[in-house]
C-alpha cells in the first residue's frame, strides 16, 4: 500500500487545501521536505498556487548545509522566490513577533527521527507558542516516525527543560510529528488553531517498522544518513555528552561509538556479559575509523558499530537507549577511571554548570547509575521502565494512527 505524507495529500486534495485561500503561508522546513517524487514542499506549494510568503529553517537550516552541532544559520531571501527566510536556529530560537507577522498559517513539514533530543520537535514547540501568542495557525503535515511506536527511557524531569528536552516526554518517544503537537497543545495548554494533515496509509507496525520502505530517504539532517541511524539515534545521540567519537567525521554517524583508546571487543563481551537480553534485536560488531573532524580527529579509533537493520533486527525488541547505556557501563566496568564524560566546561547546547550527559537525558539517573560499580541492569531498568509506561498512557488517546 503506497502512503501519502501530509504534504502529498494536501497537494492532491484541492479540499484539504481551500482554507488557505486569500492567507499568507509560511513553510517551516528542511531538506527532506519533499514530496513522492521528490520535489520540495516550497517548489510543490509554489506550483499548487499557495502564496508563501515565508519560510522558516530548524536547526541544520534550511539548506540543511551545516554539518557540526550547534552551528548557527543566518536569515536571508529566498533566491528563487524573494521571500524571507527566517532561522529559528540562529539570533533566536524562536520565532520573533516580526517574523510572525509575515503570515497567517504556518505548514510545518519537517521529517522527525523520533527521539526527544531531536532539536525539531522543540522547534515545533516553540512554533506552537508563538501562534498561540499572535493569533497565527499552525498546520503539521505529517510524517513517519521512522523509529515506529517503541518508547524507551526515562521522562525528563523538572528543571532539566532544554532546546533538547522540551517537556516530560522519554527519549524515544513513538510519535509522529502531528501526534507531537497535539502533546504539546494539551500538556502547555495552548490556546491555538492547530491542524494535522494526517499521513494516508502509514502503519507503524508494517512493513519498515515506521519507514515505508518504498520512499526515499533524505537526510533531515547531515548526519542522519540513514534508517539505521534513525533506529539507533535514541541511543547513540547520548554519545554527544561523552568524550567518545560518535562518529561525526565518517560515512557513519550516530551509528556506532568507539575512541583511540578502547578495545572494542572487550566492550562488546562486556555488554553480553552485563545485560545480554538488552543486546536482542540487533548486532553489535568491532570496528576501526579514523574521524576526518571532530572528537579525535585523524587518529585510529576502535569502536562498537550498532546494526539495527538486517536478519539481526528485531524492532519490537531493540532498545536503542539501553543498547548505548550498557556501552557506557562496560567500559565504566572494563576501565573504572576512564573519563567517559565531557566536562562542564562543554556548553552542550547553550547550557552553563551541567554535564551534557544529564541534559542530554533530562536528568542524572543514567550517569550515576553507570558510574555506580554497584548498579546492575535492574536498576537501570527500575528507572526507566515506570517511566515508559506512565508516557504510553499519557499519549495514548493522542495517537492518529493504530
Amino acid at each position: 500500500m503506497t502512503v501519502l505524507f501530509g504534504i502529498d495529500r494536501l497537494l492532491a486534495d484541492p479540499a484539504l487545501r481551500k482554507p488557505l485561500e486569500g492567507k499568507r503561508v509560511a513553510l517551516l522546513a528542511h531538506p527532506a521536505s519533499v514530496t513522492a517524487d521528490l520535489t520540495h514542499s516550497l517548489d510543490a506549494l509554489v506550483a499548487a498556487g499557495i502564496n508563501v510568503t515565508a519560510v522558516f529553517g530548524p536547526q541544520h537550516g534550511v539548506r540543511g548545509d551545516l554539518q557540526d552541532n550547534m552551528m548557527e544559520s543566518p536569515d536571508f531571501s529566498d533566491p528563487t522566490y524573494g521571500m524571507p527566510v527566517f532561522s529559528l536556529y540562529g539570533e533566536v530560537r524562536r520565532p520573533s513577533g516580526q517574523s510572525m507577522h509575515t503570515f497567517d498559517v504556518m505548514l510545518v513539514d519537517l521529517q522527525d527521527l523520533g527521539c526527544r533530543i531531536y532539536t525539531y520537535v522543540t522547534t515545533l514547540l516553540y512554533v506552537l507558542e508563538a501562534a498561540a501568542e499572535h493569533g497565527k495557525a499552525v498546520w503539521v503535515l505529517d510524517r513517519p516516525n521512522p523509529a515506529g511506536r517503541p518508547v524507551e527511557g526515562t521522562l525528563l524531569q523538572a528543571g532539566w527543560e532544554s532546546f533538547v528536552g522540551a517537556g516530560p516526554m522519554v527519549m524515544r518517544h513513538g510519535l509522529t510529528m502531528g501526534e507531537m503537537g497535539r502533546w504539546f497543545v494539551r500538556h502547555f495548554g495552548l490556546d491555538v488553531d492547530y491542524r494535522v494533515i494526517e499521513m494516508d496509509g502509514w502503519q507503524p507496525d508494517g512493513p519498515g517498522f515506521g519507514w515505508p520502505m518504498e520512499r526515499v530517504w533524505i537526510n533531515p539532517s547531515p548526519n542522519a544518513a540513514n534508517l539505521n541511524m534513525a533506529r539507533a539515534y535514541a541511543g547513540t545521540v547520548m554519545v554527544e555528552g561523552a568524550t567518545l567519537s560518535e562518529g561525526r567525521g565518517t560515512t557513519r554517524p550516530l551509528e556506532l561509538f568507539g575512541a583511540p583508546d578502547i578495545d572494542a571487543k572487550a566492550v562488546i563481551a562486556e555488554m553480553h556479559r552485563l545485560a545480554p537480553d538488552w543486546l536482542v534485536g540487533c548486532k553489535l560488531r568491532d570496528i576501526w575509523f579514523q574521524p576526518t573532524f571532530h572528537k579525535h580527529a585523524g587518529q585510529l579509533n576502535n569502536g562498537i558499530h550498532i546494526h539495527a537493520e538486517g536478519a539481526w533486527y528485531d524492532h519490537a525488541a531493540f532498545r536503542p537507549w539501553r543498547v548505548q547505556a550498557l556501552g557506557f557501563k562496560a567500559i565504566r566496568s572494563l576501565w573504572p577511571d576512564y573519563p567517559i564524560w565531557r566536562g562542564k566546561d562543554f556548553k552542550y547546547e547553550y547550557t552553563d554548570d551541567v554535564l551534557a550527559i544529564d541534559v542530554i537525558n533530562g536528568g542524572t539517573g543514567l550517569r550515576e547509575w553507570v558510574d555506580d560499580a554497584g548498579a546492575e541492569a535492574g536498576d537501570l531498568d527500575a528507572l526507566a521502565l515506570p517511566d515508559e509506561a506512565a508516557w504510553q498512557e499519557t499519549v495514548e488517546e493522542l495517537l492518529l494512527y493504530r
